[in-house]
């Protein structure tokens, strides 16, 4: 079997990629819709349920969320440290440890345990 490449420039190559989502008939995800500068925590996986905005010019201060989050969103140049305990205390909801996840930049997430708080990080 050959696998072949074919190179496209960027904008080209992204109208294709829309194109075929489209001949496919593959909606937007939720995250298409948060601009690229925001980030937020849903109560729901995979992006769904009540949104949380993330407050990214609060960079070091933990914040804890207002109501439990099972996924986020991070379209910032900045990484997000996200704890399962309150108070950006590391751990599980079972015990304290050394557990916390980093949702890192232009990412998603569905995380193991309902988030809590969380802590922005400087963008490096």
């Amino acid at each position: 079997m050959t696998l072949r490449m074919l190179r496209l420039p960027g904008t080209a190559a992204a109208v294709t990629a829309g194109a075929l989502l489209g001949l496919l008939g593959v909606a937007p995800s939720a995250t298409a819709s948060a601009p690229v500068g925001e980030a937020s925590f849903y109560t729901g996986a995979q992006q769904t349920g009540d949104e949380t905005a993330v407050d990214l010019d609060a960079v070091g201060v933990c914040q804890s969320l207002p109501r439990s989050a099972r996924s986020a969103v991070n379209l910032s140049a900045q990484n997000i440290d996200v704890f399962f305990r309150p108070g950006c205390e590391t751990g599980t909801p079972a015990a304290p440890g050394d557990t916390y996840y980093v949702l890192g930049s232009l990412h998603t997430a569905g995380f193991p345990f309902p988030a809590l708080s969380y802590r922005v990080q400087s963008a490096a």
